[in-house]
């Protein structure tokens, strides 16, 4: 891909998305998705469809390893996610997310956690949460890309109160803006605004460079974001409500559930397999 291909959707097979077609993308006012993915069969179905950035999230907490929160996910845990997502892909830019605990101490923790990533898992870029720009001017000072998370940030679940809004009223909004600029100043390539209120979001992004991208944030960001199990529908119910900025694009759930029945049923009344199926 060349500054000159027109769309992050139609460039040449093959060719790796980079930070800068996302800044060029900001400067034509072209929106782009962002979804996780953890493996390889997504990371392929998603790269083909041409989703350009793709996040290993520390989201595989909840969604790969079963954990009530991403506070326990390792990066020994993580790494491998990233290294299938990375070899599965030919044309998405990688997020790499840096777990809770690797980075907080201080810049020389964050570049060394950053570090690991892009060698041992070969992504394009890190992401890391909270108003932190010593560590992203570390880590950027060596070279590597950041991706930073402001608003609720979810690793401070606790701290937080809970998944609640973060930047309603004016004081709490500027907050929201400053940590912004600040994290664009030490060399942060985009900004994700996860539940801030729509209008805090839209002055964000007006004000920013660079892309920013939105969960739960409103329709004024660069980009989205979602979870891929929740936009193709394969939380179950007993997983809690779904949260209001989900769209559900699919229903998952319903189609694994039938097709394992459907396979159990047809082991059990003997006619699978066949001899269409048998050496």
């Amino acid at each position: 891909m060349s500054d000159s291909v027109p769309s992050l959707y139609g460039g040449p097979a093959g060719t790796r998305v980079r930070t800068r077609h996302l800044q060029l993308a900001k400067e034509r006012g072209e929106k782009w998705a962002m979804l996780t993915s953890y493996d390889q069969y997504t990371a392929q179905i998603f790269d083909e469809a041409g989703i350009p950035v793709l996040l290993v999230g520390d989201s595989a907490a909840n969604n790969v390893f079963g954990y009530e929160s991403t506070l326990p996910v390792t990066v020994e845990e993580m790494l491998p996610l990233v290294r299938a997502v990375v070899g599965a892909t030919k044309r998405a830019l990688i997020v790499g997310d840096l777990p809770f605990g690797t980075y907080e101490e201080g810049p020389v923790q964050a570049l060394r956690t950053a570090v690991r990533f892009m060698k041992e898992a070969r992504c394009h870029a890190v992401k890391l949460e909270g108003h932190r720009p010593e560590q992203i001017a570390a880590i950027t000072g060596a070279g590597i890309p950041v991706m930073a998370h402001l608003g609720f940030t979810p690793q401070s679940e606790h701290q937080l109160g809970g998944y609640r809004v973060q930047g309603r009223g004016e004081d709490a909004a500027a907050t929201v803006l400053q940590q912004a600029r600040e994290a664009v100043e030490a060399g942060a390539f985009s900004v994700v605004l996860e539940m801030v209120p729509g209008d805090v979001a839209k002055q964000v992004t007006a004000e920013l460079p660079v892309p920013t991208i939105g969960i739960g944030a409103g329709p004024d960001t660069d980009a989205q974001v979602l979870v891929w199990q929740d936009m193709a529908g394969l939380r179950p119910a007993s997983a809690g409500p779904t949260p209001r900025f989900v769209k559900k694009y699919a229903d998952l759930h319903t189609v694994l559930s039938e097709a394992a029945t459907a396979y159990a049923a047809e082991v059990r009344e003997g006619t699978f397999p066949t001899a269409t199926h048998t050496f």
